[in-house]
C-alpha cells in the first residue's frame, strides 16, 4: 500500500503521463492517497511559511482539502461540462483523484528549511504543479489538444484567483489597518 502511494507521488513528480491514465492509480484506496497528498501539500507549505509568517499547520491542512475540492470543481465544470472534447466522459471523483496527485510536487516544501529557500522553492513547486495540473487535465479528459488543457487549468486559476482577492479585499474593511487612514 505505501509503495503504491510512493510510485504515485514519483509518478506525478516526473510528471508521468501514463500516472493518469492507468486504470490500477484509480482504485479503491486512490481518494485517500490523493487525499493524503493534498494534507500533506498543505502541511508542507506551513512549514515552508512559517519561515515568514506563524501559521497552523493544522489549519494549513485542512484549507489545502478546501483548496482541492475548488480546483477539481472548477477543472471538472469547465473542462467536461463546458468545453468538453468528443472523448470526454469523465466522473467527478477521477478529475478530484487527478488533482490531488497532481499536487505532488507541493511535497518538496518540506525542503525549505532556510529562509533563502523558501521563495525559490515555492516559486518552483507551484510552477510543477501548475504543469502537473495541466498533463492531469489532458489525460483524465481525454484532450486532445495541450492548448485546450492549459486553458482549462489557467482559466480555472484566474477564477479562483478572481474569487481569492475579491474575498480578501471584501474582507479588508474589517482590518485595523483600514481606521488608520
Amino acid at each position: 500500500m505505501f509503495a503504491q502511494f510512493l510510485d504515485i507521488v514519483f509518478k506525478s513528480l516526473k510528471l508521468d503521463k501514463s500516472l493518469y491514465r492507468d486504470s490500477k492509480y484509480f482504485g479503491e484506496a486512490a481518494i485517500y492517497f490523493a487525499g493524503l497528498i493534498m494534507i500533506l501539500d498543505g502541511v508542507a507549505g506551513a512549514v515552508a511559511a512559517n519561515t515568514f509568517v506563524k501559521t497552523s499547520i493544522g489549519i494549513s491542512g485542512l484549507t489545502q482539502i478546501l483548496s482541492w475540492l475548488v480546483w477539481a470543481i472548477f477543472i471538472y465544470v469547465i473542462g467536461v461540462k463546458i468545453f468538453p472534447d468528443k472523448e470526454t466522459n469523465v466522473s467527478f471523483k477521477k478529475v478530484l483523484i487527478g488533482v490531488g496527485y497532481a499536487h505532488a510536487p507541493g511535497l518538496i516544501r518540506f525542503l525549505a528549511v532556510t529562509p533563502e529557500l523558501v521563495i525559490p522553492i515555492i516559486f518552483l513547486t507551484q510552477f510543477w504543479i501548475f504543469a502537473s495540473l495541466i498533463i492531469a487535465t489532458k489525460e483524465i479528459l481525454n484532450l486532445k489538444s495541450n492548448f485546450k488543457s492549459f486553458g482549462v487549468v489557467f482559466l480555472s486559476f484566474l477564477i479562483i484567483a478572481i474569487i481569492s482577492v475579491s474575498f480578501v479585499m471584501s474582507r479588508m474593511e474589517s482590518l485595523p489597518i483600514s481606521s488608520y487612514s
